[in-house]
């Protein structure tokens, strides 16, 4: 049994993320400051489960609130912090690139502080695949230049890459940093764009498509995504002098138009698409090369795109209510 400090613990991946560990045995102390970012009631809902469990502590706290993170590791002893809170999405990065800066990197500045004040040397942390920007070569692999964000929400997450490389060779702290390629699966954050498609599908409502539809992502289903977090953290607690980048991805890119039509197809919907132009931000594609993944964890993404799909399609109508505006 081991105790892990969640941090975002009540978001998507975090609140999925505590499910998996606490079904295990593991004690998990989650860290939320419930913002309004999306609805708070959903983040309510990803953990109303875990309340009455004696092996989980909630703190509904900001990461940016130093008194309030000192309590808490203070409180508590630590085996291994998986850092997942952050102001997430490109295109609101871009409208209000201060607050990006002041979660996404001070945030992350305070939780290594208190790592370091408190003696824990194991974290894994949630990068993103918006570090490698617009990228000509693919598949994307962790030995590529990357300084060339096109968004702050990017240029926050390779910040943390390299804040945290300063921690680890100064204070010896084992850290795995984790580039997520598209997350979705059921409790998917209700901005992203199959939750919202699906939601537009069900009401009948137009979808809109921005560029020709040609432009891909690599999306990654959630139980593939959290099954790449626990092995990091076995690593990270096994071995020494760890300070290691990684893609978790499905290594399989989709198209936007061929997203939106296997979300059809899965609510036996025809889509109604109207044809916008590109955003800005957004990038032409993403596309995982998980071969060091594989080879220093052993992840193994199982989970094809239909199938996550029809996954989290019946998970929705199950749960629509969440997101009803």
């Amino acid at each position: 049994m081991k105790t892990y400090l969640i941090t975002g613990g009540a978001g998507f991946i975090g609140s999925s993320l505590t499910e998996r560990l606490l079904n295990e045995g593991n004690n998990v102390i989650a860290i939320d400051n419930f913002c309004d970012f999306y609805s708070p009631k959903v983040k309510e809902n990803n953990v109303k489960d875990f309340l009455n469990n004696k092996m989980y502590k909630l703190y509904r706290n900001d990461i940016r609130d130093k008194e309030a993170l000192i309590n808490i590791f203070e409180e508590n002893k630590i085996d291994v912090v998986v850092h997942l809170a952050a102001m997430a999405g490109v295109r609101p990065s871009i409208e209000n690139p201060v607050l990006y800066q002041e979660v996404n990197c001070m945030g992350t500045q305070n939780i290594l502080e208190e790592m370091k004040s408190h003696n824990i040397f194991n974290l894994v942390m949630a990068s993103s695949s918006s570090v490698y920007g617009n990228c000509k070569q693919v598949p994307f692999n962790e030995e590529m230049v990357v300084d060339y964000a096109i968004s702050p929400y990017a240029a926050t997450k390779k910040a943390n890459e390299v804040m945290t490389h300063v921690y680890h060779k100064l204070f010896n702290m084992n850290v795995i940093m984790l580039r997520f390629f598209t997350v979705y699966g059921p409790k998917q954050r209700p901005d992203l764009a199959i939750n919202k498609f699906t939601r537009l599908m069900l009401n009948g409502e137009t979808i809109p498509m921005f560029g020709d539809g040609t432009t891909s992502r690599d999306y990654t289903y959630i139980d593939d995504i959290v099954d790449g977090i626990v092995k990091s953290c076995d690593y990270v607690e096994n071995n020494k002098d760890v300070y290691e980048i990684l893609n978790l991805g499905n290594s399989s890119p989709v198209s936007l138009k061929t997203m939106i039509d296997t979300i059809g197809k899965a609510l036996e919907v025809t889509p109604n698409i109207q044809q916008l132009p590109m955003q800005p931000g957004d990038v032409d594609r993403t596309f995982a090369d998980v071969s060091k993944a594989k080879k220093l964890i052993g992840y193994n993404p199982k989970t094809s795109f239909e199938q996550g799909i029809m996954n989290f399609t019946k998970w929705y109508k199950e749960n629509k209510e969440l997101y009803e505006i």
